[in-house]
């Protein structure tokens, strides 16, 4: 089982940026899909951004141009640069990966754009 832990969550005004990190506790090499999603109270989760093994990448509509999905395999990581942040932004992100027929979750980092 794959375990996942995501941290770089915070505040930051409007128009500011973070960096999200998820860290997987083995390879991430043959891990099939890596993705990103995000959920405020009372919304249904929402997917922001995925990464293939083979590095092919997804955006939703509202974080394109501004949000980047990347990994680094040698560090069992996967990134969500987020630039040019807006107070929608704000949620708690999750990252998730399937694997086979298996499938995680890491427990989520709090990302609040304010002034």
């Amino acid at each position: 089982q794959v375990q996942l832990v995501e941290s770089g969550g915070g505040l930051v005004q409007p128009g500011g940026s973070l960096r999200l990190s998820c860290a997987a506790s083995r390879d991430i090499f043959s891990i099939n899909v890596m993705s990103w999603y995000r959920q405020t109270p009372g919304k249904e989760r929402e997917l922001v951004a995925f990464i293939t093994s083979d590095g092919s990448t997804w955006y939703a509509t509202s974080v394109k141009g501004r949000f980047t999905i990347s990994r680094d395999n040698r560090k069992n990581t996967v990134y969500l640069q987020m630039n040019s942040l807006k107070p929608e932004d704000t949620a708690a992100y999750s990252c998730y990966a399937t694997y086979g027929s298996s499938e995680t979750w890491g427990q989520g980092t709090q990302v609040t754009v304010s002034s």
